[in-house]
């Protein structure tokens, strides 16, 4: 990848870190185009790609409608998986969340990382979206490393990493993220694949398969 292609690339991933957390994948326009961010070198379909912002959208949606201001919820789906983080104001309302989040269509499995804590202000989360914008330009000036092979959420400094990877693509990504500035934790909730399976998907024109380093 050229010098230039790479600076334009590090803006959108420091672009997509902004973007509020109800969106997985997000328009983008280059040179007149419009190019869908994730899509192209995810290793979810696009249907599943699809399904996993409805389930974002619709769980964040009942959230609100059944617990209001008194919980900050973070819903993050890939590949039907859903990863829950912010705060909640007792255990029974992390328990409820886990319930509505069950009950909308398509979701598969849950990790319930909500902490029963005083909403995170502001600053708190603003910090955590730069943290998460760091890791991802970390992760895609790697050179053995596809940043979009990987879905990434900060919360109080603790960085959850989603994504269909190889166990040689899990060990270096989380070496990557452990050395980035303001990562406290890396939880992995990865569903790993074989490096056969990532060459296959090359041939299917799926996402090519990093260089052995």
């Amino acid at each position: 990848m050229s010098f230039s292609l790479r600076r334009a690339s590090l803006a959108l991933v420091l672009l997509g870190s902004t973007m509020g957390t109800l969106t997985a994948c997000f328009p983008l326009v280059m040179g007149g185009a419009v190019v869908t961010g994730m899509v192209a070198s995810d290793r979810r379909t696009t249907g599943t790609v699809v399904e996993d912002e409805g389930i974002e959208l619709r769980s964040a949606s009942r959230i609100r409608e059944n617990l209001g201001e008194r919980a900050h919820v973070n819903v993050t789906s890939y590949n039907r998986q859903v990863l829950l983080t912010g705060e909640v104001a007792s255990a029974q309302d992390k328990q409820l969340v886990e319930q509505i989040v069950t009950g909308v269509d398509n979701v598969r499995h849950i990790v319930n990382e909500l902490a029963v804590l005083g909403n995170s202000t502001l600053t708190q989360r603003s910090s955590d979206s730069l943290v998460t914008g760091r890791v991802k330009a970390a992760l895609l000036d790697a050179k053995d490393l596809y940043v979009n092979a990987f879905k990434i959420t900060t919360e109080r400094g603790t960085v959850y990493m989603m994504g269909r990877v190889t166990a040689r693509e899990a060990t270096r990504a989380t070496e990557v993220i452990s050395a980035t500035t303001g990562v406290q934790k890396v939880v992995r909730i990865l569903e790993t694949i074989s490096e056969d399976e990532l060459s296959r998907m090359t041939v299917s024109g799926g996402t090519p398969p990093a260089t052995k380093p």
